[in-house]
């Protein structure tokens, strides 16, 4: 069942999405060679708590931490752990918290130092193919409008591996809510869209195949051939000709810029 919000639910919601950009942009400020994922992860948890919200991420089925770090060839729902972070390392921070009944839920992927051109631009394709797919996200269009404009932008013009079994979704009072929004599709397919209807659109791109597998912690997704996988995340509302993006960027760039220790494609 698809869920629609009113106004009123939306500026709610607003705040678990704006909230989520604010714990990305303070752990951009963070990230260096050296730092470990779980120390990233702790601070998070906290970071959010300090601010009147829970993490959405925390025993949701199980899992065990409070948000998703996933480095270099892992895709999505890497594991916090002791690990060093090192130069050249491409890091996907996801996060989520539950905070007036609403939750917010977004990712940005962090390149510490010069990852390289190849995987440079990757970031950036990647980066612009969720604004892509975001174009399309207005009422009257269909869920696999955004679909292809992702598809057509990784996988048709640059041959990037496009993820199949992992997806975009609704997103408000439950953390997965439908439709599913897929980062591959064709054009009029697909539920089709209103006003009200908000969703968690997420391309993740693989610079080689897009086949994947998970690990033995049952959370854990890498790809098949170890290649680099980018992973970026934002927060929209359905609006008659424009999306609503609830979720901030421009925080989280502004951290990535002043933070020397990362490399900025954008």
């Amino acid at each position: 069942m698809i869920f629609y919000k009113t106004k009123a639910e939306i500026e709610l919601m607003r705040q678990s999405c704006l909230l989520v950009s604010g714990t990305l942009a303070e752990t951009a400020k963070m990230l260096k060679p050296g730092i470990t994922t779980i120390y990233l992860d702790k601070f998070i948890g906290q970071y959010i708590r300090d601010h009147g919200a829970t993490p959405s991420f925390l025993n949701y089925r199980g899992y065990p931490f409070n948000s998703c770090i996933s480095v270099n060839d892992v895709v999505v729902h890497g594991f916090p752990n002791g690990d060093e972070l090192k130069e050249g390392d491409i890091v996907s921070i996801d996060i989520g918290v539950y905070k007036n009944g609403f939750h917010g839920d977004h990712a940005y992927t962090f390149a510490i130092g010069d990852p390289g051109k190849e995987i440079s631009q990757l970031i950036s394709i990647t980066k612009e193919s969720l604004y892509k797919g975001i174009e399309k996200a207005v009422a009257g269009n269909r869920v696999g409008d955004i679909s292809n404009a992702i598809q057509e932008l990784t996988e048709k013009k640059h041959g990037y591996g496009v993820v199949r079994e992992l997806v975009g979704h609704g997103l408000g009072k439950s953390l997965h809510e439908d439709p599913q929004v897929p980062n591959y599709g064709k054009r009029g397919t697909g539920a089709k869209m209103k006003e009200g209807l908000t969703l968690a659109i997420e391309p993740m791109i693989n610079l080689g195949k897009r086949e994947i597998f998970t690990e033995d912690d049952g959370w854990t997704v890498r790809t098949a051939d170890h290649k680099a996988s980018v992973h970026f995340e934002h927060n929209v509302c359905v609006q008659k000709n424009k999306a609503d993006i609830l979720s901030d960027y421009s925080i989280i760039e502004k951290a990535e810029k002043s933070n020397a220790f990362l490399f900025s494609a954008s």
